[in-house]
C-alpha cells in the first residue's frame, strides 16, 4: 500500500541585511543630539575629532554627517564648520519647511494643536499646572517690560508648551515639542509684526482664566483669539 506524503510549505528564512557602518555612525550622532551632548545651536567636533570619537573612518563619518544634514538635525555652515539645527525628528521635518516666508503655516498649525491642547487642559488641569501658567505669564510680562526679547521668547514658547503638557496628551506633547523648537527660530519676527497693532502678552491671561475656570469652550476661543491675531496680521 502506497503512502502519499503531504508536502508541508517551508517559509523561506527571512534574511536580515547587515547594517552598514554609516548607519551606526548615524544612530551614534542622533544619540548624542537628542542627549543634548552636542546642543541645538552648537558646532559639532570637526571630522577629525569624530573619526577619533566614534572610531570609523573618515568616508564614514561623511557620509553619517551628509544623511544628517539632509534629514535636518545637522546645518552646514560654510568656512565654519557643522552646526546642531535640531535634536526633534518632527521639529526637523517642519524645519526643512518652514522658513521665514512660510511663518504662515507654522501659525495654521500651531493653532490647530493649541486649540485642542487648551481645552482638554480647561477639563482635567490640575492646580500645579494652573501655579505654572500663572509663574510663566508673569515671567513673560516682567520680561517684556524690561525689554529683554530673548527672556520674553524663552517664557512665551515655555508658556504655550505648559498649556500642551496640561492637556495630558502626550503624543500631542510630542508633536508640539517640534513646533516648538522651529518657534524658537521665527518667534521674534512674529512678535515683532504682532507688537506693531497689540501690547503683549495680550490675550495670553485670557486662555489662563479660562483653565482655571475649567471652560472649555473659553479657553479653546482665547487660543484662537490671539493666534488669529498673528495671522491676521502677518497674512
Amino acid at each position: 500500500m502506497r503512502t502519499e506524503m503531504t508536502q508541508v510549505p517551508v517559509e523561506a528564512a527571512s534574511i536580515t541585511r547587515p547594517r552598514r557602518t554609516s548607519e551606526l555612525v548615524v544612530e551614534q550622532m542622533q544619540e548624542l543630539i537628542r542627549s543634548g551632548e552636542w546642543a541645538v545651536g552648537a558646532r559639532i567636533p570637526a571630522e577629525p575629532e569624530l573619526v577619533t570619537q566614534l572610531g570609523v573612518g573618515r568616508n564614514t563619518v561623511r557620509e553619517a554627517v551628509r544623511a544628517l544634514e539632509h534629514s535636518g538635525f545637522l546645518e552646514p555652515r560654510r568656512g565654519d564648520g557643522t552646526y546642531v539645527r535640531s535634536r526633534n525628528l518632527m521639529a526637523a521635518a517642519i524645519g526643512r519647511c518652514v522658513e521665514n516666508t512660510e511663518i504662515l503655516e507654522l501659525l495654521q498649525v500651531r493653532r490647530a494643536l493649541e486649540r485642542e491642547a487648551a481645552r482638554s487642559a480647561a477639563s482635567i488641569r490640575t492646580d500645579d499646572d494652573v501655579r505654572e501658567l500663572d509663574r510663566l505669564l508673569t515671567e513673560m510680562r516682567d520680561a517684556f517690560d524690561a525689554e529683554d526679547l530673548d527672556r520674553y521668547i524663552n517664557a512665551d514658547i515655555a508658556f504655550h508648551t505648559a498649556i500642551i503638557t496640561a492637556s495630558g496628551n502626550g503624543l500631542l506633547g510630542e508633536l508640539y515639542a517640534g513646533v516648538a523648537e522651529v518657534m524658537a527660530r521665527t518667534h521674534a519676527t512674529v512678535i515683532a509684526a504682532d507688537a506693531q497693532s497689540h501690547p503683549h502678552p495680550t490675550g495670553h491671561s485670557e486662555v489662563v482664566a479660562a483653565i482655571r475656570d475649567r471652560d472649555p469652550v473659553a479657553a479653546e476661543a482665547a487660543v484662537a483669539c490671539y493666534l488669529d491675531r498673528s495671522i491676521e496680521v502677518l497674512s
